[in-house]
């Protein structure tokens, strides 16, 4: 990663470097959002920062993209180039002109110097598309990590039947359908489906206050295997080493682990559903636009933004000095 971001920062002009790396330490690390750039001038009176793809030569736009490719998984990487195609698909839909709907509206944005050692981020943003990186001596932290579809299914067009985030919804519903009536009264935390995630673009996330749905101490076995079978989806998206650690804090958490489900369980029903653990969230939404616009994330409740990596760093290194 620190290879390939650099690489990028070199085929930058310094305008355009000035607009794509920012200060580790600074505030601007911790914006996250998945609309729109429109909407976030509108609601928040401020713009996107970073260096569009739009912004970028042909041959800076391959660099960015190896960039990303290099944080993510086949698959992850796979589901984000897809997601920012879909804005054509919109603008044809919508009629709009180019100024919404844009395929190069995302902005990549590096936070201190990238280098094998040292902290130092990337963000990757733009319309249901938000991927946040941390590295610390080499060891990597990818949350926020969001990815959205609009539409969920596309219903016509030379992509007609493209579900891009088809497996992450069919396999909640199969696991709530696979409930006891006894079951389904514990994990619906609601009957109609939540407008959005829960969580939306809040700088930590937090779901108290909220039913917990239910335990995976209630589950049978091979339900157990159908919750594992949703969070493998999901961890799947980050490179081996992350995924690996995102399944590891799964398994740590044994039993402790709840399931909950709001709205129908039909396909084309509106719905929602989480998975929460002591350390990490996934929510899932699909309500808006006739429930065919879907928004998913995974949170970690102290590690969003790099926060355990860079606590992990900080206690490792205060007890080497106690220990010299």
């Amino acid at each position: 990663m620190a290879s390939a971001a650099n690489a990028f920062l070199n085929s930058l002009t310094e305008e355009q470097k000035a607009k794509a790396t920012f200060p580790f330490d600074g505030e601007e690390r911790f914006f996250f959002h998945f609309v729109p750039g429109n909407n976030i001038e509108q609601s928040l009176k401020r713009s996107r920062l970073g260096l569009t793809l739009g912004e970028m030569q042909p041959y800076q736009r391959h660099l960015a993209m190896s960039l990303l490719a290099s944080a993510l998984s086949q698959a992850g990487f796979i589901k984000a180039t897809t997601i920012m195609s879909l804005e054509d698909v919109l603008r044809i839909l919508e009629k709009d002109d180019g100024n919404r709907r844009d395929p190069l509206k995302y902005h990549v944005s590096i936070f201190g110097t990238p280098s094998d050692t040292g902290s130092w981020g990337l963000r990757v943003e733009g319309h249901h598309l938000s991927q946040n990186f941390v590295l610390k001596n080499g060891k990597l932290a990818g949350s926020p990590s969001f990815f959205g579809t609009n539409p969920a299914e596309v219903r016509e067009g030379p992509r007609k039947g493209l579900r891009l985030l088809g497996r992450e919804e069919d396999l909640g519903r199969t696991l709530y359908t696979s409930l006891t009536a006894a079951q389904k009264k514990t994990a619906l935390v609601q009957e109609k489906a939540f407008a959005d995630i829960l969580t939306a673009a809040s700088r930590k996330a937090s779901i108290a206050g909220q039913p917990d749905g239910l335990s995976a101490a209630k589950m049978t076995a091979r339900q157990r295997e159908m919750l594992a079978a949703i969070v493998e989806a999901y961890a799947a998206n980050m490179p081996p080493e992350l995924h690996a650690y995102r399944m590891g804090q799964f398994k740590a958490a044994g039993t402790n682990v709840n399931f909950a489900w709001a709205g129908g369980e039909k396909l084309g029903d509106p719905h929602y559903y989480r998975i929460a653990t002591p350390k990490f969230l996934i929510e899932f939404d699909n309500t808006q636009n006739g429930a065919n616009h879907v928004h998913s994330v995974w949170r970690d409740y102290t590690g969003d933004f790099g926060g355990d990596l860079l606590a992990r760093h900080y206690q490792e290194s205060h007890s080497l000095v106690a220990r010299r």
